[in-house]
């Protein structure tokens, strides 16, 4: 029987020649059979990653700050130091995988690798297993490590920082650790991306005539903005330099906006101020184009 290119196909089901040895060749490469086993399970092995949580308050997210993190999680035994072994022995070579952590078994043509039965692919034999972790060489443990959180961190942003996850195994590198930050609000300030923001009060005069107000800045003294006259209610004025400093080491500004503030209770003088003012200032009626526009939609 010829297959492709004038290849015998029947010589590798007839097991002519070594025909039948390299079929098995072939799909025990595939499957991990013939010389494909390796020490893997003894190769040192990198540590997971972790991820958790803190919460700053808001001058702390501005300036960047250092914060102590507990971790718990499982690492090696501290009493065996990750051997598995009771103290005053030691785990040995496995005898069925000499220490590989694998086997195989070969089924028809097909060589299957798959770990120890013995050793579970760890390699070793614990004869006299660790009291802590039962001979698992691993256990619960906590640690707290100094942490510093970059100036300019943002509400629910993820920091990694490099090498302080789970330890590795076996030599390997420890993971990294991810922060997700939490950031309380301000009873003053908000922010904007690089910006803070802050809803100053002004009166209408103020607005009307224009006036230079006082405004608060974060943790300095407070600054002047000058309001034009006929500033409208809601205009936003920034002030450069007053923000968050960004990662290439430039600062935000700070977004101040008016609001007018009615007073709630007036006297007599002012009651009249504001009869003569509304007498002065009468004219068309202010919404007459918002309702006709209105019509229109």
């Amino acid at each position: 029987m010829r297959g492709f290119g004038g290849f015998d196909l029947g010589d590798i089901f007839s097991g002519a020649g070594d025909a039948s040895g390299r079929l098995g060749d072939l799909f025990g490469g595939v499957f991990g059979g013939g010389n494909t086993r390796t020490t893997s399970a003894n190769r040192p092995r990198r540590g997971a990653d972790v991820e958790t949580e803190t919460t700053l308050s808001f001058s702390d997210a501005i300036d960047g700050t250092t914060v102590a993190l507990r971790l718990t999680g499982e690492g090696p035994c501290p009493t065996c130091h990750g051997t598995g072994a009771k103290a005053g022995t030691v785990p040995r070579m496995c005898p069925s995988c000499h220490g590989t952590g694998q086997e195989s078994r070969n089924q028809g043509s097909f060589g299957i690798t798959e770990p120890c039965h013995e050793c579970r692919g760890r390699g070793m034999v614990v004869d006299d297993p660790c009291p802590t972790c039962s001979g698992s060489g691993h256990a619960m443990s906590s640690r707290t490590i100094q942490t510093r959180i970059p100036a300019g961190v943002a509400d629910g942003q993820r920091i990694k920082i490099a090498g302080k996850g789970a330890p590795g195994e076996r030599g390997g590198p420890a993971g990294d650790l991810y922060v997700r930050v939490h950031v309380k609000p301000h009873p003053v300030f908000g922010r904007s991306g690089a910006n803070l923001t802050v809803t100053v009060p002004v009166t209408f005069a103020e607005l009307a005539l224009g006036a230079e107000v006082k405004v608060p800045s974060h943790k300095g003294a407070p600054v002047t903005v000058r309001i034009p006259s006929g500033t409208p209610n809601g205009r936003t004025f920034r002030v450069a330099g007053k923000g968050v400093r960004r990662k290439d080491g430039t600062t935000g500004g700070m977004l101040v906006t008016v609001e007018v503030m009615v007073p709630q209770n007036l006297n007599g003088k002012a009651r009249n101020a504001i009869e003569d003012l509304r007498e002065a200032t009468a004219g068309a009626d202010p919404r007459e184009e918002l309702l006709e526009r209105a019509k229109e939609a």
